[in-house]
């Protein structure tokens, strides 16, 4: 699929013509405006068939994502990459694959990007060349929002030129019970899950790039008695468990003007004041770090959150780094975590594309004073920590 070719009428120099006298109206490029602008810049020199070649293509430049508003479409799709007007890929779960899909040339692909970036109130141009921004949600053909997180790099610091990365973020709906049946969460696996939310232990999941963790917490979420109140604090709306009471606050950037920015933290400093049973991080990837701990340590049980780490060894660390940004050394991040965190999960995402759960581990204190995860549980069976976990569980549970 192509975004399409000129004929000697329709020609690149009248279609960038179009586009200029499209750029300096603030209407939306409705098909009536198009068309209008398409006969003013023709001089009345086009028939009704290269108007309407004119028309579509046009329409598919300035509506959407353009050519690639398809890939995003696809219930398949996690991310659509450009790295050059002929190279255009997907990762539908096995690893990214080119597209037959391209652009007409390196001008195309810039122009897209910088109107992407505008939809998202961001600005992308030479003197700002790169950009990191969600775009307005969309819905879905059978009615379900999904949003999408743009980064785009433009030359020269981009040397093949224009860069475009668009990750898909759909809800996360699935619940434990079809976790498992796709083989993500193994039966043993899953009734050691149900215990930890009834017993309203603190956890983190943890994982790498689309390894399937916000997947998992949701569906954590979803085992949590009707009569909680669940409050979600996220920087994109992914989360949406099937929990009856469930409230969702979503961060916000600053517009292109840099004000009206709405942090994860002060999200989380909101989510304290409205009689949360659980609260929830989506993805803990700074400061709020800081007040989610503070949270779980005064009273907020059963709360949760993701991070990005490679393995459950590597949270202490990641968490010190994070921590770091928002005044609390590493004496203080540890004696917090303690505390509040009681189970680390590690979800991986195979060579094959299949996720799984790979651990399941404790938080507890070494010999020096200092966290560390001990592993409870594996596919192989219990782990050193697992004697830790059980007492857990049973002081929860019985109390």
């Amino acid at each position: 699929m192509s975004a399409g070719t000129e004929d000697t009428i329709v020609t690149a120099e009248l279609l960038d013509r179009v586009r200029r006298r499209l750029a300096g109206e603030s209407a939306e490029p409705e098909p009536a405006r198009v068309a209008a602008a398409i006969r003013a810049e023709a001089g009345g020199m086009l028939g009704d068939t290269d108007l309407l070649r004119a028309l579509r293509l046009l329409q598919t430049e300035l509506t959407g994502a353009g050519v690639l508003e398809p890939l995003l479409h696809d219930p398949a799709v996690a991310d659509v990459l450009v790295t050059a007007p002929d190279a255009v890929w997907v990762d539908r779960g096995h690893g990214v694959e080119k597209t037959s899909i391209t652009f007409p040339d390196e001008a195309a692909v810039r122009r897209l990007a910088q109107r992407l970036a505008l939809s998202a109130g961001r600005r992308l141009d030479d003197a700002q060349p790169w950009v990191d921004g969600r775009l307005p949600g969309r819905e879905l053909v059978l009615g379900a929002n999904f949003g999408v997180r743009l980064h785009a790099v433009l030359s020269p610091v981009a040397l093949g030129g224009t860069c475009l990365s668009l990750r898909v973020l759909r809800p996360a709906t699935q619940g434990l019970d079809a976790l498992s049946r796709a083989g993500t969460v193994s039966a043993e696996a899953k009734t050691l899950l149900r215990k930890i939310i009834r017993a309203r232990l603190a956890f983190l999941v943890v994982g790498g790039t689309g390894a399937g963790k916000t997947t998992l917490l949701s569906a954590l979420l979803a085992e949590a008695s009707a009569g909680e109140r669940i409050v979600c604090v996220e920087d994109a709306a992914e989360l949406a468990p099937p929990h009856p009471h469930v409230v969702r606050l979503v961060a916000r950037p600053a517009n292109i003007e840099g004000a009206g920015e709405i942090t994860l933290r002060d999200l989380v400093r909101q989510a304290l004041r409205m009689r949360p049973d659980r609260i929830v991080v989506g993805e803990v990837r700074g400061a709020e770090v800081v007040d989610l701990l503070t949270a779980l340590n005064t009273g907020h049980d059963g709360g949760a959150g993701t991070v990005h780490a490679n393995s459950p060894h590597e949270v202490p660390a990641r968490l010190e780094a994070l921590a770091g940004s928002g005044g609390m050394d590493r004496p203080a991040l540890h004696s917090q975590l303690a505390a509040a965190v009681q189970v680390v999960l590690h979800v991986q995402r195979r060579a094959d594309g299949a996720r799984t759960l790979r651990e399941i581990g404790v938080v507890r204190r070494d010999s020096h004073g200092w966290v560390e995860i001990c592993p409870a549980w594996r596919p192989g069976g219990p782990g050193p920590g697992a004697e830790l976990l059980f007492g857990l569980l049973e002081e929860r549970l019985v109390g």
